[in-house]
């Protein structure tokens, strides 16, 4: 199976102290792992695990140390394949005095879509995510849960075929979270892939098809949740929770 995203043997240093020079702090120590293309993958782990820090190699908003990473099949030095990535953060900074329409305009316009696909295409996003009759309003009105839509809706803009989520439930209602389900199953059956982050067990266990889990930097576990919740020692099948809970104490010791 080809992969959408590949980590060979990456680390990743920020570095401390005056100009740089300090000893650095890692984030990613040898971190290797593929996204496989047409599925939906998820990312776990604790706190500082280096899942940020990986989704930035992912995003070319920061470089590897050591080791290579390659996106939709070529080496993050080529910027051509940002073009087919979509990125929904869980902290959105738009400009709060845009109204949606004009937001998704401006984004469109930025990702190069053509003025005759642009203008249906923001309509029809619009209509996807719930937002069509709000779409003349500032931003500044919506609430953290509309916020979150349109952010759904500019990650699809381009109609990635690698999208990332993160934390992408983070302020969702019921009917929200329903939506995003609803649209990740969507890009799976479009053959697209999904790199899904997230610390709500629940969603990642039925979203996604494989997962891996980030410890310290480290890869603790990479395949499926059959494998993951089977406990090595007895074989019987184990809370998520209480599997995450052991490979970060196996990790920790």
């Amino acid at each position: 199976m080809t992969a959408a995203a590949v980590f060979d043997q990456v680390t990743k240093t920020y570095p401390t102290g005056p100009l740089g020079r300090g000893a650095g702090v890692p984030a990613l120590r040898g971190v290797t792992l593929a996204v496989p293309a047409g599925r939906v993958f998820g990312l776990l782990g604790p706190n500082r695990a280096g899942k940020t820090t990986l989704i930035k190699l992912l995003l070319s908003l920061a470089r590897p140390t050591s080791g290579s990473v390659t996106r939709l099949g070529a080496p993050l030095a080529d910027r051509g394949t940002l073009g087919r990535v979509g990125y929904m953060h869980e902290n959105h900074a738009f400009p709060r005095y845009l109204s949606a329409a004009e937001l998704l305009t401006f984004y469109g316009g930025l990702s190069g879509l053509p003025t005759e696909v642009l203008g249906p295409r923001v309509a029809a996003l619009l209509e996807r995510v719930g937002l069509a009759d709000r779409k003349g309003e500032p931003i500044a009105r919506y609430s953290k849960g509309m916020v979150q839509r349109l952010g759904l809706a500019q990650a699809l803009l381009n109609d990635p075929d690698l999208l990332i989520l993160d934390e992408p439930t983070e302020g969702l209602d019921l009917t929200g979270r329903q939506l995003l389900r609803a649209v990740v199953r969507e890009r799976k059956a479009a053959g697209k892939t999904v790199l899904m982050v997230s610390h709500v067990l629940t969603e990642v266990q039925e979203l996604c098809d494989t997962a891996a889990v980030l410890v310290a930097g480290k890869v603790a576990f990479e395949g499926t949740f059959a494998d993951l919740l089977r406990d090595p020692k007895s074989g019987a099948t184990r809370h998520l929770e209480t599997a995450l809970q052991n490979l970060y104490q196996q990790e920790a010791a």
